[in-house]
């Protein structure tokens, strides 16, 4: 049943029409009426069904913005390189002894990053890590011997942007306490990312079928993109 705060919410916005991403901002945060800071998220449906396969997004952006959010990140590396890990600023560093800590089901971390030697026998816990989408990728860029530079976009505002079975994709693009330019920033460089993974993809037509822009509390408003992709 709906609060009395989200019924006017409604009434207020029930004949709104179709607005870029400068005009919606202003009524998102508008809706922001809770007592807590407030995310800003975008969902995409997609058109992944097609004739001949299925499409299937799943990359990582950097937002230039930052995302407001704190990020416990782990690394599991050999220990020649344990101090790198910590000195980029990596929460939880390790190697056999906390892969066995995961294996038992210890993971107070919310991103892990491993070396390429190590992930040989990280692969071994695809059980335990991929269902909670832990598992490091390289293609992710969460593989590799470059620990500084992954934990720093792990810890300054990288996001994943991935598609579920029926084509939809939600990300946040900061907090209500972001400047605007902040928030359109992070919009760009998603758009950005989502026109480059349409030109890696044979498809026919756009990419992206509807996009919607809401706050954490608030309503979904139907957002006009500023690019055909």
């Amino acid at each position: 049943m709906a609060s009395k705060r989200f019924k006017k919410l409604l009434e207020k916005t029930s004949e709104k029409s179709v607005e870029g991403i400068e005009k919606l901002l202003l009524d998102v945060k508008k809706n922001c009426t809770s007592k807590f800071d407030e995310s800003i998220d975008l969902s995409f449906q997609i058109n992944n069904k097609q004739k001949k396969n299925e499409i299937n997004i799943r990359t990582v952006v950097n937002l230039p913005g930052g995302t407001g959010k704190k990020v416990k990140v782990a690394v599991v590396c050999e220990d020649a390189k344990a101090q790198d890990a910590k000195a980029a600023g990596a929460d939880i560093v390790g190697g056999d002894e906390f892969i066995e800590k995961i294996k038992n089901g210890e993971m107070n971390f919310e991103k892990l990053i491993c070396t390429p030697s190590m992930m040989i026998k990280l692969s071994k816990l695809g059980k335990v890590l991929g269902p909670k989408g832990l598992m490091p990728n390289p293609k992710l860029g969460s593989v590799t011997e470059n620990l500084k530079t992954a934990v720093s976009d792990a810890k300054s505002g990288q996001v994943e942007i991935r598609n579920d079975k029926d084509g939809n994709i939600g990300v946040s693009i900061g907090k209500k306490s972001f400047k605007d330019d902040q928030l359109i920033k992070n919009y760009n460089a998603i758009l950005d990312t989502l026109e480059k993974e349409k030109s890696n993809n044979t498809l026919k037509g756009d990419l992206i079928k509807s996009t919607f822009l809401t706050s954490t509390m608030g309503i979904s408003y139907k957002l006009k993109l500023e690019k055909n992709i």
